[in-house]
């Protein structure tokens, strides 16, 4: 029997046209109003969307799908297999996204929880996530607010003691 202690060993690798099946499963069991094959080729043929999976082994156990924008990232999508819940598959995602963030260019990752998905805000805020708002009327397929919720990158000391200009970081 699994604990909440044990950890799963995962890869996370950009998302491929064979991995859709599996996210459609984990879409579909996840979510009551989910996303269809075409919302996700929709959304990831744009320039600026991204969609990542969690392997494990040979087996796709989570994804994300997120937004790159000048100074933030922003999550749209993002989904952990049932059973897999727990077990470090949905921080280690959100750790490859927290690496991709910097004092000079993006500095912040953003998203939107269901008001009513509380396993969703809690495992958000545990991660140093905060709700900076409440959307009214956020979703087309009900009358549910949203929670936007928003991670701020820290920056080290030794990082705030660097010079910020490209000019200054060429010249040292």
């Amino acid at each position: 029997m699994e604990t909440e202690q044990t950890r799963t060993c995962v890869h996370i690798r950009w998302m491929i046209r064979r991995d859709m099946p599996a996210v459609l499963g984990i879409e579909n069991s996840s979510f009551e109003f989910n996303w269809t094959e075409d919302d996700f080729i929709r959304c990831l043929r744009q320039r600026n969307c991204i969609g990542m999976v969690a392997e494990e082994g040979d087996k796709v156990v989570g994804f994300m799908i997120y937004e790159l924008h000048k100074n933030r990232l922003h999550i749209l999508n993002f989904a952990v297999a049932e059973d897999q819940r727990r077990n470090g598959v949905g921080l280690a995602m959100i750790g490859k996204l927290l690496g991709k963030l910097s004092q000079e260019r993006r500095n912040r990752i953003m998203l939107e929880v269901r008001e009513t998905n509380l396993e969703a805000q809690l495992f958000f805020k545990k991660i140093g996530f905060r709700a900076v708002s409440v959307l009214r009327d956020f979703y087309e397929d009900t009358d549910e607010d949203a929670y936007l919720m928003q991670y701020r990158y820290q920056a080290s000391a030794e990082e705030l003691a660097e010079p910020h200009n490209r000019i200054s970081r060429l010249a040292g």
